[in-house]
């Protein structure tokens, strides 16, 4: 075994800066590691919630997000502000979103058991009811969510809402569903 060490964080945020933009938008850490540890950028933009089958650990290094919740029907907004830690229980829907241009996030969480899945979800942004509802064993996030995704908005009877009818916009997220409130409204 190498002898072990520490690195500089911050030297490691500015080398991978470059990969925390769109498309991609993050970088794992270690690769061959018994947990997920990866860092996030922003800006991005998602319509879809993440049902993990494990829990999360969330870190704002730089800037503010927001990690929008479903939970038994009511949704809300958690703010991640710079400088704040949160905690995510494994299974509440969520979805990261990081509206701010070069913000910076930590996230860690365990490596899946095998056969346990991960689920992608999206809810009529009219009714509130699940549109769809997608199940994938995750091996890579770069690799595989991408073309889950793009199946998804590229089929207008899974982007149907079964309860209203209304049509999801796939991709596009709706003006004003996403954003940070000043730090006095929080």
């Amino acid at each position: 075994m190498a002898k072990l060490s520490a690195f500089n964080f911050q030297d490691w945020i500015d080398e991978h800066r470059h990969l925390l933009k769109p498309p991609v938008g993050n970088k794992q850490i270690w690769e061959d590691a018994d947990m997920m540890a990866f860092v996030v950028g922003g800006p991005n933009q998602r319509t879809d919630y993440h049902d993990d089958p494990v829990e999360e650990f969330f870190y704002q290094l730089e800037g503010d997000m927001v990690l929008k919740i479903a939970d038994d029907g009511e949704f809300y907004d958690v703010v991640i502000r710079e400088g704040d830690v949160f905690f995510l229980p494994k299974h509440v829907r969520h979805s990261p979103q990081r509206p701010q241009e070069g913000s910076v996030g930590l996230v860690i969480e365990p490596k899946r058991p095998d056969g346990l899945k991960d689920a992608f979800e999206w809810y009529c942004f009219e009714c509130g009811s699940l549109v769809h509802r997608v199940e994938v064993l995750l091996k890579s996030i770069v690799h595989d969510l991408p073309p889950l995704y793009q199946a998804f908005y590229d089929d207008d009877r899974a982007r149907t809402c079964p309860a209203c009818g209304a049509l999801h916009p796939g991709k596009d997220v709706p003006d004003g569903w996403v954003s940070i409130p000043p730090q006095d409204q929080a």
